[in-house]
């Protein structure tokens, strides 16, 4: 199923930092940016998180969740939270199941060359548990944030 705003967001349970469940269905009635990223604590993956940390009280006060997923494990993502102080949640996907469901998996350009593995991509799921922005590829992690705040004003702007 390809991800398609105005569709309803594939719904997915994934482990935290601490080993606790966490799903999309948790925060109904909210937005959610799910953000997918290929690696803890590589310079444009810290970019970005640091980039969501810094906006972190401007989009919760539009109403919306950050989650961040990677395929790290639990200690990989601690580690990121706690060096950057990252105050949003992380998710393992290990087994890149919901990477997978949405279109964060697959075949990428690298340094030149054609590799398969984490594009970096994100999805503003709205309130209602639709797809309201959906970017397939970011280009420049740094700045993507911001972006992401623009499209939640947007949003709430109707």
């Amino acid at each position: 199923m390809a991800i398609e705003e105005g569709r309803a967001a594939p719904e997915f349970t994934l482990e935290d930092t601490d080993g606790k469940e966490v799903s999309l269905g948790d925060f109904r009635g909210r937005y959610v940016v799910v953000y997918f990223y290929p690696r803890d604590d590589t310079p444009g993956c810290t970019k970005e998180a640091c980039g969501f940390r810094d906006l972190h009280d401007e989009i919760r006060a539009r109403g919306a969740e950050v989650l961040g997923i990677s395929p790290d494990g639990g200690a990989a993502h601690r580690k990121f939270a706690d060096k950057y102080s990252l105050p949003f949640t992380l998710l393992c996907d290990p087994g890149k199941e919901v990477m997978e469901l949405y279109g964060a998996w697959g075949e990428k350009m690298m340094y030149g060359k054609k590799t398969v593995g984490v594009i970096r991509s994100t999805v503003i799921v709205g309130t209602d548990g639709t797809v309201a922005k959906h970017w397939r590829r970011v280009a420049k992690a740094a700045d993507h944030p911001r972006k992401v705040l623009e499209a939640l004003d947007a949003l709430a702007a109707g």
